[in-house]
């Protein structure tokens, strides 16, 4: 094994699955935040792919600013329309010339956003619901040095930051995760009056979970009240069925209570999100590297949308401690609740960290001590195999949101 800064560690609480309370939160494909860290996504994998077709390697960018400023819509039954458009702005910085290689990173930017949203938002017409704007600038020249090294395999770290992970996922989030993935998936398809913007909330005490759903009703799709009322019960029936597949506690499902049908109040849109009507977003506000909202859990605040793949920790370690934790549960006996803290050092390479920290909840009969030489293993290996996070993200392999 390396000399790799690897520390392995009991941790003073009970794992999250065992505590009295956990709260778990998703946000959508369609909410704001998540529209903003998609796109950024989106931006990002296009450059990198770019940027390695036109000069044979990833040149210095970021587009983790990406701002959503809300429309107004007038949603009906049978359909309404946009009233003011959905402005988003894609902010960041980007390599726009190399070696005399002119690069038009702001086009392939707008390029790239306008095929996400046409592939995962079908009731947003864009340019007319929904207006794309870029201001992309160049990246100061100390950052750039730091991130084009000539001649190492492992680059090196752009920042002193941290990144977390965890393992396994516990039945409460695993419910919220795919509550969510399922809805905007494949039930949106056979069921098209459920929108993108699908938020959960998971609430467990004890060994009762509840599930709150906010789901964007598309109104072109509903012809009345009636209608509306089906499709959130159709919502509540699926989430229920899925949830009995990850747990036997008791689960209750609840779905867009803040509707008042004698009031004609409802959650009811044209395009499907929320963004059509007061609610902003931003790259970062929303889900973490694994794709939730653990209170219960320690959490980076670095967004990790729309940072560069090749040396941004706030990127590379997210993602790179949820694959260790994921490994090291997968692979070593004994564990009931994982955390892996990767901390970097600017300018130091990014396989080797200022610190690895993996902190164990053992099973009943579990020491550290047993344990621990395995787990460091595990951590050593994946640490040597960074780049591999690169390598998938610009192939649009690993989720960031």
């Amino acid at each position: 094994m390396s000399e790799r800064n690897i520390a392995v560690e009991s941790i003073d609480r009970r794992a999250v699955e065992d505590q009295e309370v956990e709260i778990v939160e998703r946000k959508g494909l369609g909410h704001p935040d998540s529209i903003c860290d998609g796109i950024a996504e989106s931006v990002s994998g296009a450059l990198a792919r770019e940027y390695i077709d036109r000069v044979g390697k990833v040149l210095h960018y970021n587009t983790d600013e990406t701002q959503l400023v809300a429309g107004t819509a007038a949603p009906e039954f049978g359909g309404g329309e946009v009233i003011d458009p959905i402005y988003l702005l894609i902010v960041g910085r980007a390599t726009k010339e190399y070696e005399g290689t002119r690069i038009p990173a702001e086009t392939i930017a707008l390029r790239a956003a306008r095929e996400y949203l046409s592939e995962n938002f079908p009731e947003l017409d864009v340019g007319t619901d929904i207006i794309l704007d870029v201001k992309l600038g160049e990246g100061s020249g100390d950052l750039q040095e730091v991130f084009g090294e000539e001649g190492r395999t492992v680059p090196m770290a752009n920042d002193t930051s941290f990144g977390v992970g965890h393992a396994p996922l516990t039945e409460t989030e695993r419910i919220v995760l795919n509550a969510e993935r399922s809805l905007t998936g494949d039930y949106a398809e056979a069921n098209p009056a459920v929108g993108p913007d699908v938020k959960i909330m998971g609430k467990r005490q004890g060994d009762h979970i509840d599930v709150t759903v906010a789901a964007a009703i598309v109104d072109s799709h509903v012809a009345d009240l009636e209608e509306y009322d089906a499709a959130v019960e159709g919502i509540r029936d699926h989430v229920e069925a899925l949830a009995a597949d990850y747990t036997d506690r008791d689960v209750s499902v609840h779905v867009n209570t803040a509707d008042d049908y004698e009031d004609g109040s409802i959650y009811l849109t044209t395009t499907g999100t929320s963004a059509e009507q007061g609610d902003d977003g931003s790259v970062g506000r929303g889900n973490r590297a694994n794709g939730l909202i653990t209170p219960n859990r320690s959490m980076s605040m670095e967004a990790t949308s729309g940072k560069n793949p090749v040396n941004h920790i706030g990127k590379i370690y997210n993602l790179l401690s949820t694959r260790i934790a994921e490994s090291v549960v997968a692979e070593v006996d004994g564990i009931r609740d994982l955390r892996v803290r990767l901390l970097s050092q600017i300018g130091r390479p990014i396989d080797q960290p200022h610190v690895a920290d993996v902190d164990v909840v053992p099973e009943d009969g579990v020491t550290v001590a047993d344990i621990e030489d395995d787990v460091a293993a595990i951590v050593d290996e994946e640490l040597a195999a960074v780049t591999d996070v690169t390598e998938r993200v610009i192939e649009g392999e690993l989720s960031t949101f």
